[in-house]
C-alpha cells in the first residue's frame, strides 16, 4: 500500500513512516523540510499520486486559535481535495483526547483541532480519527512554558500521557485497518498530577526548579477542570510506563521537539 505521512519527519510522523516501512508498504514524507507543503499545497499533487491512504500527524507551530485554525483548516481542506483528486480511501487524523470537550468550555488551539475534526467528519470520504493523550517526551518543554520566575506553575489536573512510540504505533494501525468513521481514544497505563509529573520529570534530570499545582495556571491557553485531560472509560491502554520510558536507552528527541509543545 502507498501510504503518505503528512509531518513525516516529526516526532511522531519519523515513527510512524518506520512503523508503515517496516511492514513493507511505500511510506510517502509529507512536509516541509522535503519540499511538500499541506498548507500551500505545494508539490501536494505529485506526493499523494496513487495514495491509498493519508495518515495526517501534522501540527501547528501555532497554539493560539487563529494561528493553528488558520494552519489546520488549510492544511485539512488542501489534503481532503488533493486526496479525493489522487483516489485516496482512507484519511486517519491524529487528535487530541479531550478535544471536543476542551474546545466547547475553552476554545484557542483545541478549538482549532476540533475545527479540523470536523472538516474530515463532514467532507463524506473514509475516515479514522486517533485520540491520544499528551505525550511522555512533552512534559519537560509544558513544565519549561508554565516557569516564571523559576517556579514552574502547572494547572492542577490529572493526567493520562503515553510514550510516543506508543502514539505512532496506534496511528500506524489505524493506518493499516479499515476506516472506522469515528473517534477512538488512546491513553496510556497511568494517572499522575500533571504538577507531580513534571517534578518527577524535572528531578530525573538533575533539575531543581520548584513545582507548584495552580488552580489559575492554563494549558495551552485553557482552563482546565481536574479531569478533563482523561480518556473515557473504553480507551486503548498503550503499554509503557512512564518510569520505563525513562529510563529506555534511545536517541534524544531534543531535534524533533517543537519550540512551542503542542499535541504533536
Amino acid at each position: 500500500m502507498r501510504i503518505a505521512v503528512i509531518g513525516g519527519t516529526g516526532l511522531i510522523g519519523s515513527r510512524v513512516v518506520a512503523a508503515l516501512a517496516a511492514t513493507g508498504h511505500d511510506v510517502v514524507v509529507v512536509a516541509r523540510a522535503v519540499g511538500v507543503d499541506s498548507f500551500t499545497g505545494e508539490g501536494l499533487e505529485q506526493a499523494l499520486e496513487a495514495v491509498e491512504t493519508i495518515v495526517d500527524v501534522s501540527n501547528s507551530s501555532y497554539t493560539d486559535e487563529a494561528g493553528a485554525r488558520e494552519f489546520f483548516s488549510g492544511s485539512t481542506l488542501n489534503l481532503l481535495t488533493y486526496g479525493a483528486a489522487a483516489g485516496v480511501r482512507h484519511h486517519v487524523v491524529l487528535s487530541v483526547v479531550g478535544t471536543d470537550r476542551l474546545a466547547r468550555s475553552e476554545g484557542g488551539y483545541f478549538q482549532a483541532k476540533a475545527e479540523q475534526e470536523r472538516l474530515l467528519t463532514a467532507s463524506g470520504r473514509p475516515f479514522s480519527i486517533v485520540h491520544a493523550t499528551q505525550f511522555f517526551e512533552f512534559i519537560r518543554s509544558i513544565t519549561d512554558a508554565a516557569t516564571r520566575s523559576g517556579i514552574a506553575h502547572l494547572a492542577d489536573a490529572l493526567i493520562q500521557p503515553m510514550a510516543a512510540d506508543d502514539v505512532a504505533a496506534a496511528v500506524a494501525r489505524a493506518a493499516l485497518a479499515r476506516p472506522t468513521g469515528a473517534i477512538t481514544e488512546h491513553a496510556g497505563p497511568e494517572v499522575f498530577e500533571l504538577g507531580f509529573l513534571a517534578q518527577r520529570e524535572l528531578r530525573f534530570r538533575r533539575d531543581e526548579r520548584e513545582v507548584v499545582a495552580d488552580p489559575l495556571a492554563t494549558y495551552f491557553g485553557a482552563q482546565l477542570d481536574r479531569w478533563e485531560l482523561l480518556p473515557a472509560p473504553g480507551a486503548t491502554i498503550a503499554p509503557t510506563r512512564f518510569h520505563d520510558w525513562q529510563v529506555m536507552p534511545r536517541e534524544s528527541d531534543a531535534a524533533l521537539l517543537p519550540s512551542a509543545a503542542g499535541v504533536r
